[in-house]
């Protein structure tokens, strides 16, 4: 396929007549025939490809041509619905329309979470918990959508907010199947979406399942990966975070809600005369809110290390202990009464074993506690981090490996297949080795490709001046004084990308009193509404905080302007970070330059890709930090950056928005 990429990326070529406005890319066929190598070699392969290259399709015409089964990762569940309901049917026709003998076949699968259970529903329909009318509505729309569905994937459920409470009683869960025998499961959602995935050339799952999975976490479709012969990572560069959390251990108030919930709802069916059951779940209950509240109202995030001088915390996670260690005894009891009880009781006892991790803890980081199986030894080792979070209601306690790359590494040497990782932000001025190290990545061929957007002509790039340093307590309203006059040039229209929620609010307290702009703030309203009613008025901007830095895709005039605040550095505060760099100094390394600072120049880079999306767009980025300009780091951050020309003063900016035509020639240094 590599030799005739002109037949279908070429001027006039197959996409061209598929695809109306389709332009030749030479960065894309560069990207599509190094995925074709990989693939026929089963070789490894990262490629970063600038925004604008058109990636998915570079990727996606080598896979459907090779023959082999390939499993695609996306960073998200909306990308992956983009690919398999959008993407890729193009590609198909292109390959329809080119005579292809044989059509492959490709099949959507997600989390069980994301399907519906019939039988959770019949349940769940004359659950006392869910008596309340709202919950009786949205069962009723559940009901009659149930009846229409083909694929039972919830994403078609219209009008029910996506956490609402009444998901976690109706969708498939491991705990429920594994009540069941595989002839019960013939009319399951989940069930069927594995067959159809047996028989599929092209799985497209995302980045949860599928490091799910490489732990060997079952979760839907860990069958597959032993007789997959590539894996494409697109947003590869969320991976190694994602895969963190998936080789460690996770202990939330959910879980044992669930547990809670199941246990009664079974002891109601199956053993009606052991009411310890239920008094034990009540007391589980009453245990875990004692728990959260030792935490105080605000949500919190740090090593379980610094919680636990906390007197009142020793005392209530005992008492959670021994509530769950009672309600364990209780179920071993009414072991033998019913699937579900004895489902209920393995759960349960994973549970204990893993909240006692916590209650010895720091005894037990560096031996195995007794009685824990040889799989289960490593977990106790150095090189976890032990640390909690709290939501507005819920808690969570985690065990996460500091580093992945030897667990990543050895399951992609398991699976000998070809790995294609690619995403528009990978490397660190040119030098893709932070990357390759957070994976245990060692032998691979590298692409770098620019974007082929015109960043010369249709970009600029500000710093306002005589900004003090980020540290000082003055920095955000300073940068808002110097912003305001670029906000007024453009009309609004502008991201305004902040580090932290802080510096967000101050913001928003700002604009309220100066510029008159129709002013959307994140948390205002779900995401996706925010950003069309920001693209739906005039005058306006958008704040937003690090979850708007990457996947938001505002194209034409409506977003002319970016402005960030500083660059973002992780805070030294999240338990993560700061066990990465303890490590890393306790083996000689230098955390600041090694670790630090690529992490932001890869945050920055997904931050200004916010500006450019489309070939015709122009805006303005304005960069404040100042110590891209004075620190000598800040030439990382400035090669890692487009050829965006730089502005001198306000008048070029100005000039900018005023004239149409108007470049710019002063360069950025080392762009």
């Amino acid at each position: 396929m590599s030799d005739n990429l002109d037949q279908y990326f070429g001027d006039g070529g197959l996409i061209a007549t598929e695809v109306s406005g389709f332009a030749r890319r030479r960065e894309q066929e560069h990207l599509a025939s190094a995925v074709s190598v990989a693939l026929k070699n089963h070789a490894t392969l990262i490629g970063e490809a600038g925004t604008g290259t058109g990636k998915t399709f570079a990727y996606l015409l080598p896979a459907l041509l090779s023959g082999e089964r390939v499993i695609i990762s996306t960073g998200t569940k909306h990308l992956q619905d983009q690919l398999f309901q959008t993407d890729l049917p193009v590609i198909s026709r292109v390959l329809a329309g080119n005579g292809l003998d044989r059509q492959p076949r490709a099949c959507l699968l997600k989390g069980r979470a994301n399907y519906l259970c019939r039988h959770r529903l019949v349940k769940a329909m004359r659950n006392p918990a869910l008596r309340e009318r709202k919950y009786q509505q949205q069962l009723q729309v559940i009901s009659e959508w149930a009846r229409q569905t083909s694929d039972g994937d919830i994403t078609g459920v219209m009008g029910i907010p996506e956490d609402a409470m009444v998901w976690n009683y109706v969708t498939s869960n491991a705990e429920f199947c594994s009540q069941h025998d595989a002839d019960e499961l013939q009319d399951c959602f989940i069930f069927k979406a594995r067959q159809r995935a047996q028989s599929s050339d092209i799985v497209v799952v995302n980045h949860h399942l599928l490091c799910a999975d490489l732990a060997l976490k079952e979760e839907g479709f860990g069958e597959l990966l032993p007789s997959a012969k590539a894996f494409i990572i697109d947003e590869a560069h969320q991976l190694p975070d994602i895969a963190a959390s998936f080789f460690g251990k996770k202990l939330t108030s959910r879980q044992l809600q669930e547990l809670a919930r199941d246990t009664i709802e079974e002891q109601l069916q199956d053993a009606p005369d052991m009411a310890e059951l239920r008094d034990s779940c009540d007391r589980l209950t009453d245990a875990m809110r004692h728990f959260r509240l030792v935490f105080g109202v605000e949500p919190k995030r740090d090593t379980w290390i610094s919680a636990r001088d906390d007197i009142r915390l020793e005392h209530e996670l005992e008492r959670l202990e021994r509530a769950l260690s009672v309600l364990t005894d209780n179920l071993r009891l009414a072991e033998g009464r019913g699937k579900g009880l004895d489902n209920c009781y393995r759960r349960s006892e994973q549970l204990l074993l893993l909240l006692r991790r916590f209650v010895n803890y720091p005894a037990n980081t560096d031996e195995a506690e007794p009685g824990l199986a040889a799989s289960e030894t490593t977990q106790h080792a150095k090189g976890y981090i032990y640390w909690y979070e709290t939501s507005q209601r819920g808690f969570s306690l985690n065990c996460t490996p500091i580093k992945v790359d030897v667990q990543f590494s050895q399951a992609m040497n398991e699976l000998q297949a070809a790995w294609i990782f690619t995403s528009a932000t990978l490397a660190v001025g040119g030098d893709f080795s932070h990357f390759r190290a957070r994976l245990g990545i060692d032998e691979c061929d590298e692409l770098q490709v620019d974007s082929p957007f015109d960043y010369r002509n249709n970009a600029l790039l500000y710093q306002p001046p005589g900004l003090p340093e980020p540290s000082s307590p003055n920095y955000t309203h300073a940068l808002l004084e110097g912003v305001l006059p670029v906000l007024e040039a453009s009309q609004g229209r502008a991201f305004l990308l902040f580090t932290s929620h802080r510096a967000l609010n101050i913001a928003r307290e700002y604009f309220e009193q100066n510029g008159n702009f129709a002013i959307f703030s994140q948390g205002s309203m779900p995401k996706r509404e925010l950003v069309e009613a920001f693209q739906s008025v005039d005058r306006a901007i958008l704040l937003g905080t690090s979850s708007f830095w990457e996947g938001v895709d505002v194209r034409g005039s409506q977003l002319s302007c970016v402005v960030i605040d500083k660059l973002p550095f992780g805070s030294p505060g999240d338990p993560l970070l700061a066990a990465r760099i303890e490590n890393m100094r306790s083996e000689g390394g230098n955390p600041f330059f090694e670790f630090q600072i690529p992490q932001a120049a890869i945050s920055l880079k997904q931050g200004v890709g916010r500006l450019i999306r489309d070939v015709s767009d122009r805006g303005v980025l304005v960069l404040c930090d100042p110590r891209i300009r004075t620190k000598p780091y800040g030439q990382v951050f400035v090669d890692s950056l487009p050829p965006i020309p730089l502005a001198v003063d306000i008048d070029e900016v100005t000039n900018f928005f005023d004239d149409q035509t108007c470049t710019v020639a002063t360069p950025l240094a080392g762009s």
